[in-house]
């Protein structure tokens, strides 16, 4: 039997925190062992319980998001960090990069792509969703340091390398959508993520990029 993930969800908004725990109890091997409302309290939380992964906003009172991110680094909390947030300036997302928050997933898209994300970071890969992925590429000395994931197959979410591997198969729509049992609304949506993590535009450019990469997938 896999490890229990345990998580622990800092946000000020309770209806939001009470969705979410919903949202993340439902899913196999994944526990919330609590709910905070702001940093401060979360700091509290992890003196005397153990949580692998920590569901982070950016905006709150006493100790915002940051601040809580930099008291972890600090004090070498081994804990995940994955902030939920609708903010996309570059500086805030650099800042939260450089304190070692390796998820990113937009509070919109939650409910969708949290699952993901959690385990995702638990594996020791960052999970960045589409609406961050620019950010992403655009940080500074990031393509040189780190050219793997430059090239975006690191911000694919299972689902889309899934799509991505049919795509280099050179499939349609309509047959990924039958072999994954999808519609092919939902595959094009793949498609325009992929696109958008990858850096990719242009008729035809993400198959030319596959045939380019392909020992990569």
């Amino acid at each position: 039997m896999k490890k229990e993930i345990n998580i622990l969800i800092v946000d000020d908004h309770p209806i939001f925190r009470r969705g979410l725990h919903n949202i993340i109890e439902l899913e196999k091997n994944m526990h919330v062992v609590g709910d905070v409302a702001e940093g401060a309290a979360a700091l509290e939380f992890l003196k005397s319980h153990t949580a692998d992964v920590v569901i982070l906003d950016l905006d709150m009172p006493r100790m915002n998001g940051l601040e809580f991110a930099q008291a972890v680094k600090k004090n070498n909390i081994p804990v995940k960090i994955i902030v939920l947030t609708m903010h996309k300036e570059e500086q805030l997302f650099n800042r939260a990069m450089d304190l070692g928050i390796c998820g990113f997933v937009s509070k919109e898209n939650a409910a969708t792509e949290i699952a993901e994300g959690i385990r995702s970071v638990i594996n020791g890969k960052p999970y960045v969703c589409s609406m961050f992925s620019n950010l992403l590429i655009n940080r500074s000395g990031y393509s040189s340091a780190h050219p793997m994931q430059a090239n975006g197959f690191d911000l694919l979410t299972t689902a889309e390398r899934k799509v991505l591997k049919l795509i280099a198969e050179n499939m349609s729509s309509k047959k990924i959508a039958e072999k994954l049992s999808i519609s092919p609304k939902t595959v094009d949506n793949h498609r325009t993520n992929i696109c958008s993590k990858l850096n990719i535009h242009g008729s035809h450019a993400l198959l030319r990029f596959l045939l380019e990469h392909k020992t990569l997938l």
